[in-house]
């Protein structure tokens, strides 16, 4: 974590100044939301060593010449996770050059930092430690879900940088519903298992929906393989939490809350249904990007939804 700066009174700025350090933090969170779908495609593509076992160099160069397709993805991946560190940083800088010290935004800002450095080194473990392409050992799932565990908690923390760097006074926050904070790690335990259950999909891919029902209840399947069938269940069970806490959110009747509540609700539908249409069409490349971007945006709504609740 940064060493803390005083950073002058907050009265100093306009609340312009304060809105737009909001709309730049929500714009990080985008620009990151988007890194990490773009490393999903390239773990759907069997592109991790695109880039050979080297990191950060490219095959041994740090730009890659007559590049392969699968280089190409995996490079890009690599430059737009280094822009994200650039932006991050830069927005811990103006946090603490904008909010006095103890300012929850400061805080927030200071951890992104460090669960961003923690996301590249994890990423980088995935290629030094050839957890990519048609690894299917026991140690890729731990590392993948380690790697998902960060990824939920860093944009957690830019989210709650964006909400709370909207004053200049450090928003209150008396802590939200019990079903609502027990939603948060139920909503955790169900991305691990499906970004698993994807990787049984990249790594085993069934031919008809009957096949691969097969391929899972043989008694030879991988551990992967049986993830997909339990996957949907704790989905159907992690959904059901989810509506349960944006009912209880609605109640409060707080037109944010409400608001937020409602938008929840649509986007556990719809990560519903995505995810039938998934199994259905076989978990073609771009469904499984479509899944998992309802799946990040739904854990973001949450993450508000608890914010508001508890304002």
């Amino acid at each position: 974590m940064p060493p803390a700066v005083a950073g002058p009174p907050a009265q100093q700025f306009s609340p312009a100044l304060y809105r737009r350090f909001s709309q730049c933090a929500w714009g990080v969170l985008a620009y990151n939301m988007l890194v990490v779908l773009w490393g999903a495609f390239v773990r759907a593509t069997g592109s991790g060593a695109g880039c050979g076992d080297r990191w950060p160099l490219c095959n041994g160069v740090m730009v890659p010449r007559a590049p392969r397709i699968e280089t190409i993805i995996e490079f890009t991946h690599r430059a737009t996770s280094g822009l994200a560190i650039v932006g991050v940083a830069a927005l811990c800088f103006w946090a603490f050059r904008l909010f006095p010290r103890g300012h929850r935004a400061r805080t927030c800002a200071a951890l992104s930092v460090v669960f961003l450095f923690a996301e590249a080194l994890l990423g980088a473990g995935l290629v030094l430690f050839q957890y990519v392409e048609r690894n299917a050992s026991a140690g890729r799932a731990a590392y993948l879900s380690a790697h998902l565990v960060n990824t939920q908690i860093l944009l957690a923390m830019l989210t709650l940088t964006a909400w709370f760097g909207s004053s200049p006074e450090s928003r209150p926050w008396r802590g939200a519903p019990k079903l609502l904070v027990a939603a948060l790690p139920v909503a955790i335990v169900v991305a691990v298992s499906g970004a698993l259950a994807a990787l049984g999909d990249t790594l085993f891919p069934a031919a008809s929906v009957a096949a691969g029902m097969r391929q899972e209840f043989s008694q030879a399947a991988s551990a992967l393989l049986r993830l997909r069938v339990v996957h949907p269940v704790m989905a159907v069970v992690g959904a059901v939490v989810l509506l349960a806490a944006a009912v209880a959110a609605m109640r409060s009747n707080r037109p944010r809350a409400v608001r937020m509540g409602n938008i929840l609700t649509v986007l556990v539908f719809l990560q519903l249904a995505a995810g039938a249409v998934n199994i259905v069409l076989l978990a073609p490349v771009w469904m499984q990007i479509l899944h998992l971007l309802l799946a990040n945006l739904s854990w973001v709504a949450l993450i508000v939804l608890t914010l508001e609740t508890g304002h």
